[in-house]
C-alpha cells in the first residue's frame, strides 16, 4: 500500500500520476508496510542515494556526487574571488572577466552532473539506463531544477565569456553580457526556489537537521544575491556605464559565498546514512514523480 504526497498536501491513491493540471509536484511517497511501518521515498534522497556512497566524505573521486560538490564549490570560489573589492585592480580587468569565465565553466560541468543525476534518478518506465545527453522528463521536479540550473550557467558562459572581449560597445555590452548575466540570474533564481519545494515538499519548513535543507536554503538565498546582483549590474546600452558596479559585486560576493557553503555541505549530505526507503515512488507501476 502506498500514500503519496504533493508538498505534504495531498494523499493520491496508488498509482496515481497526477496529471491534473493543479497538482503540486510530487516530492515524496509514504509506503505502508505489511508490518505497518511507514517508509517514507524522497525524490531528493533517491536521487542523491542512488548506490552506497564510495570514498569518504571529502575525498571519493570516483563518484558523481563529489566531484559535483567539487566543482560546484570551485566555480563559487572563483566568482567570490572576482568580486573581491581591489581584486580587478590587482590583476586588471581582463584578469577578472576571466576569473569570472573560468567559474562558470565549473559551474556549467557541475551543473550536467547534477542533471545526468536526476535523469538517472527517474523511474524504470523512463528508462534512464539510455544515456541519452538530452533527455525530456517535465513531470519530474528534480528534473526542471537541474535543466533550469543548467541552462543559467550556459548564460553565465555567454555572459563572462563575452566581457572578456577588449573596447565592447555599448550596446553590446547591454545585450550579450548584461542580459545573459540577467537571464542565468533568472534560471538560478527559478532552480533554486524548485530545489528548494522539493525538500520542504512545499514552500516552507524548518529541518535544521537535515543536509539537504541547509543546502537548498543556502542556495536560495545565493540565488536571490545574484539576482539583485544583475539588477545591481545594468548596463546601459547607450552609455555602457553600470548602473551600480560596487552594490553588483558585494552581491554577487554574498551570493558566491552562499553557493560555497551549499557546495561543500553536499559532500557531508552525499555520505550520510541513507534511510531504507523504497526504489520507486509508487511500487513497480513506474510512476513519475
Amino acid at each position: 500500500m502506498t500514500t503519496g504526497g504533493r508538498g505534504g498536501q495531498r494523499s493520491p491513491t496508488p498509482g496515481q500520476r497526477g496529471d491534473g493540471p493543479t497538482d503540486a509536484p510530487l516530492t515524496f511517497v509514504d509506503h505502508i508496510r505489511q508490518d505497518g511501518a511507514v517508509v517514507r521515498w524522497e525524490s531528493r534522497r533517491h536521487r542523491k542515494h542512488q548506490r552506497p556512497a564510495a570514498g569518504s566524505t571529502w575525498w571519493a573521486p570516483t563518484a558523481r556526487g563529489w566531484w559535483i560538490a567539487v566543482l560546484f564549490a570551485v566555480g563559487s570560489l572563483l566568482f567570490a574571488v572576482g568580486s573581491v573589492p581591489g581584486y580587478a585592480d590587482a590583476v586588471g580587468a581582463r584578469g577578472d572577466t576571466a576569473t569570472y569565465f573560468v567559474g562558470s565553466l565549473f559551474f556549467t560541468a557541475a551543473a550536467y552532473l547534477s542533471y545526468r543525476e536526476a535523469v538517472d534518478a527517474a523511474p524504470p518506465a523512463l528508462d534512464p539506463t539510455r544515456r541519452r545527453v538530452l533527455v525530456w522528463q517535465p513531470r519530474r521536479i528534480d528534473w526542471w531544477a537541474t535543466a533550469i540550473q543548467l541552462v543559467g550557467t550556459l548564460y553565465f558562459n555567454v555572459s563572462t565569456g563575452v566581457a572578456m572581449g577588449s573596447s565592447l560597445s555599448a550596446t553590446t555590452a547591454h545585450q550579450h553580457v548584461w542580459r545573459p548575466d540577467a537571464i542565468g540570474s533568472v534560471c538560478f533564481l527559478v532552480a533554486g526556489l524548485l530545489a528548494w519545494y522539493e525538500t520542504c515538499h512545499g514552500w516552507a519548513a524548518w529541518r535544521p537537521r537535515s543536509w539537504a535543507w541547509w543546502i537548498t536554503l543556502a542556495n536560495l538565498v545565493g540565488s536571490v544575491a545574484f539576482g539583485i546582483s544583475a539588477v545591481a549590474g545594468y548596463i546601459n546600452p547607450v552609455t555602457g556605464e553600470v548602473h551600480n558596479a560596487t552594490g553588483a559585486d558585494t552581491t554577487t560576493l554574498i551570493g558566491a559565498l552562499c553557493f560555497l557553503i551549499g557546495s561543500v555541505l553536499l559532500l557531508p549530505e552525499r555520505t550520510e546514512a541513507s534511510r531504507a526507503e523504497p526504489s520507486s515512488p509508487a511500487g513497480d507501476d513506474g510512476a513519475v514523480p
